[in-house]
């Protein structure tokens, strides 16, 4: 009976997974009564950053979610906080379950407009900078996740294209081909962290930083520009840097048999009917709609996204409750790997794991303040949630500016310099931003073996690079 529960327990996971897990839940409630909820939390803090850090060994849910029932069972968050913690990100749920599975139903415009990218440009740089600039203009008005969910589609249906031809390659040639596919993947992922720290509507800790610095839309762009400008130019340089150069993973040209492969699936698909037209003018007229709804942010994106399910489902052909169901099979696992971490956030939020952090750094004085400000939201929000840290350094700032600690214009300097930072340096870690997350969580990574490890590798160069640039930045120009 022992054997058969080590076998059933997660799976076919490795043992030493496992052993590690089973370890770490035994020795979490020893550490709580020596040590203290405080230390407690903090380890499990390392020990959540660890399953993300394994999850092609194993999907976080499941070790996830026994960590986030022990930390509540042991008293480091309560039942209440983690609803508080989901509640306050419930429109982050609603986008993935509803602008995730509504991108399902405009796959077929997507992929041939992708496609044709693809085809159309053979240059390797040229191909990779226009995957990031693609990911960074469409994720300053639309959404990061929304932007990393149609990407993760195209990819998976290229390499879905080419699955029967890539078993006819040798190794050497499918490894370049996930390689390939990889790097554009990665490009298109870093562009949308560099698009969303600009605009209103980018990420949704925008939100809340616009909203405390009384700042619309023209106005976040203009107060941000001298950090994000900078900051795009950089990436840019980088782009091409490691493209050319073929460092970090990038470079790897797409191999000849597959790019024939592909060719001759667009010339002998046959031609559209009537009805395959009409699928594909509605699909676009509904992406026309997309676009508008977010970028004039007429309701919550979630919302936008079911009504691009009920329009898309309802004129490209969905009848029954099983041509809607494939759509939401990729979102709603990974809708519940984030209310995990958002039982992980209550812990620290409970635990004030934070707090003593954002206390030290406010009690900088002069010209240090905004650059410290930056660089420690960074830190903070690759290891955390990008959205909790901006939440609260910005209580802290607005509690410092109500006391008379600062004046506002040293606060609107340091609301720049939180957007910043938990938006440029938390590309360094797949967990520091959901859409770097999802893209580790979805189905697309083990097949292109993009493990958590191999995307920090990859996203190195541009960590240091852009964590550079918005230095300079919020130092001279804010």
């Amino acid at each position: 009976m022992l054997k058969a529960l080590g076998r059933s327990f997660l799976g076919s996971t490795p043992g030493a997974y496992k052993l590690a897990l089973l370890s770490a839940l035994v020795l979490n409630p020893i550490l709580y009564v020596l040590a203290g909820p405080f230390w407690a939390g903090w380890a499990l803090v390392v020990e959540f950053l660890g399953v993300l850090a394994l999850s092609l060994a194993c999907y976080p849910l499941a070790p996830g979610g026994l960590l986030a029932i022990e930390a509540v069972l042991m008293g480091l968050a309560s039942p209440t906080g983690v609803y508080h913690e989901v509640s306050s990100n419930f429109p982050v749920l609603l986008l993935l379950m509803f602008m995730v599975a509504g991108i399902y139903f405009l796959r077929d415009l997507i992929e041939r407009g992708f496609l044709a990218l693809v085809l159309g440009i053979r240059n390797r740089v040229l191909l990779a900078l226009s995957f990031l600039l693609a990911g960074a203009v469409l994720s300053a008005f639309l959404d990061a996740l929304t932007v990393m969910a149609v990407v993760i589609t195209v990819a998976f249906n290229l390499h879905e294209t080419l699955k029967t031809r890539l078993a006819e390659l040798n190794i050497e040639e499918r490894e370049q081909f996930e390689s390939w596919l990889s790097g554009l993947v990665m490009q298109a992922a870093i562009g949308t962290a560099l698009g969303g720290v600009t605009t209103l509507v980018g990420e949704p800790q925008n939100l809340l930083i616009a909203k405390s610095g009384s700042w619309h839309f023209v106005d976040f762009f203009l107060h941000m520009a001298p950090v994000t400008m900078p900051a795009l130019a950089v990436g840019v340089a980088c782009c091409l840097l490691v493209e050319r150069m073929g460092w970090f993973g990038y470079g790897v040209v797409l191999p000849d048999h597959a790019r024939v492969e592909l060719e001759i699936q667009r010339q002998s698909s046959p031609r559209l009917d009537a009805g395959g037209r009409v699928k594909l003018l509605a699909q676009a007229a509904v992406a026309v709609l997309l676009i508008l709804g977010l970028a004039f942010h007429v309701a919550e994106i979630g919302l936008i996204g079911l009504g691009v399910i009920v329009l898309a489902g309802a004129f490209t052909g969905a009848r029954s409750e099983h041509d809607y169901a494939p759509a939401f099979l990729e979102a709603l696992p990974f809708a519940a790997l984030l209310v995990v971490f958002f039982a992980i956030v209550a812990v620290i939020e409970s635990q004030h794991l934070f707090t003593p952090i954002a206390a030290a750094v406010l009690s900088i004085k002069g010209r240090l303040l905004a650059p410290v400000f930056y660089l420690v939201n960074g830190g903070l929000s690759a290891i955390s949630d990008n959205v909790f840290v901006a939440s609260v350094f910005l209580h802290q700032a607005e509690n410092a500016v109500a006391s008379g600690h600062i004046s506002r214009a040293v606060f609107q300097q340091l609301i720049v310099a939180i957007n910043a930072g938990t938006n440029i340096p938390s590309i360094a870690t797949p967990n520091g931003q959901a859409a770097f997350l999802f893209l580790l969580a979805s189905p697309l990574a083990p097949l292109l073996r993009l493990s958590y490890g191999r995307m920090m590798w990859m996203a190195l160069p541009y960590t240091v690079l852009l964590v550079a640039a918005g230095l300079v930045g919020v130092w001279f120009f804010i």
